[in-house]
């Protein structure tokens, strides 16, 4: 469990207020988006139900892959009305209400990308995506090391992304029923130091944590 301190972040105003205007923006690199799309294709199935957290404009779903329903969850309205993937959306703070508005087992798999570092109660976070997931389905965590710095939690905002990747195993963790999550982890070609000194270093390290909701037995 993190401590109350792990939790703040610097700017502890209104999340409604911080997400109130649309960014149409990408907040990771073409290389980053390259290898989600990738994974996607990999792990999620055809005409399977999805639950997009934390989302925008835009899912990073194979274009060629075709869902049953892709439900998209985000902080604002405008961007999820643009995001071509989406079925049907709704917008809810997850650090003022955690409970997502869904019947137990609804969903084959649950991404959140490049967002989870904004979460203060991720712990119960983590409990309702076990809670939405049918047995077998897989919840797919993927981020980089870029982030709003004034809005993500102590414990990820001064982090090492070795400490990252042990944040989001402990928040698997903290729910009973979760997989051991496998991690992936590409950190990106060596840096060319002549373009580091001109400010053009490296390209987004990826990092992408995958568990698998297993059935609990009862005794």
């Amino acid at each position: 469990m993190l401590a109350a301190s792990q939790r703040q972040k610097l700017d502890e105003s209104n999340d409604t207020l911080f997400y109130e205007h649309p960014r149409f923006v990408t907040h990771v690199d073409e290389r980053f988006i390259e290898q989600l799309t990738e994974l996607y294709q990999e792990r999620l199935t055809p005409n399977s139900c999805i639950l997009d957290m934390m989302s925008s404009w835009v899912s990073h779903l194979p274009s060629d892959m075709q869902f049953a329903q892709v439900e998209g969850h985000g902080m604002n309205a405008e961007e999820l009305a643009k995001n071509p993937r989406l079925d049907h959306y709704f917008v809810q703070d997850l650090n003022d209400n955690q409970t997502l508005p869904f019947k137990d087992c609804t969903f084959d798999a649950v991404l959140n990308t490049v967002s989870v570092q904004y979460l203060q109660q991720p712990e119960t976070v983590f409990a309702e995506i076990y809670r939405v997931l049918k047995p077998g389905g897989i919840a797919i965590v993927s981020f980089s090391n870029r982030m709003f710095y004034q809005k993500a939690i102590s414990a990820w905002r001064d982090s090492s992304d070795a400490r990252h990747i042990a944040l989001v195993k402990s928040y698997f963790a903290s729910v009973k029923g979760f997989s051991q999550p496998e991690v992936i982890a590409n950190q990106g070609p060596p840096i060319n130091p002549i373009l580091q000194m001109m400010g053009m270093a490296s390209s987004d390290p990826f990092y992408a944590l995958i568990a698998e909701r297993m059935e609990v037995l009862v005794k």
